[in-house]
């Protein structure tokens, strides 16, 4: 099963949702998210329950479990520019098959890709991404399932919730229908399945502090 999780870093993770992924015991999964958290919270539970078979992301440097699976060969990565792989869950939701791209022109990035040329600058192909099952963390909804994001968790969120077959949204804050001003939704109820309203830490990955 492939499953994308919003968020970066700690912000705006599905938290709740992960959780009751991991006390599902589902196996074998792919997830499609910018990181994997850090070892005790977010997809590092279920690094470390070995849920995840491969994961595809852009950033992995918070998590030793991480580490140490992937060096090891337990784990799969297929790894992205950060804005590459945005734009692969963007298109994805918007039904695009595919796109080109300058990023990662040169690098291992683009080995087996297919480079073509536009106004003499080289680019590559990139895939739209899907999931079966997309899990992300909105700051307010409706019941109806428009969401509302704040600030940083507004980064893969929208996108996944768009590129999931079956998309679960949960929020701070649940409303009525009504109550959320319609120029201000940023995910539609169109693409949301499923919603609850959690309880949530908001844990900050790297604190620093004046001396």
């Amino acid at each position: 099963m492939t499953i994308m999780a919003g968020g970066f870093g700690l912000c705006g993770i599905p938290e709740n949702l992960i959780t009751a992924l991991r006390d599902s015991g589902v196996k074998d999964l792919t997830v499609i998210s910018n990181n994997a958290g850090v070892d005790d919270f977010g997809l590092g539970l279920l690094l470390q329950t070995r849920q995840i078979r491969k994961m595809i992301s852009s950033y992995v440097g918070e998590n030793k479990t991480f580490e140490k699976q992937y060096l090891s060969g337990e784990l799969e990565l297929e790894f992205n520019p950060q804005g590459t792989l945005a734009e692969r869950c963007r298109a994805g939701g918007a039904g695009i098959p595919g796109f080109y791209t300058k990023t990662g022109v040169g690098t291992l990035v683009a080995e087996g890709k297919e480079h073509k040329e536009f106004n003499g600058e080289t680019y590559i192909l990139e895939t739209g991404l899907t999931a079966d099952l997309a899990l992300v963390k909105a700051w307010k909804g409706d019941t109806e399932g428009n969401l509302v994001y704040r600030k940083t968790a507004r980064n893969f969120n929208p996108m996944m919730a768009m590129a999931g077959k079956v998309t679960v949204a949960e929020v701070e804050e649940l409303v009525k229908p009504g109550e959320l001003d319609p120029d201000c939704i940023h995910t539609p109820a169109i693409f949301v399945q499923r919603l609850i309203k959690g309880e949530h830490e908001k844990r900050i990955e790297q604190r620093t502090v004046r001396a």
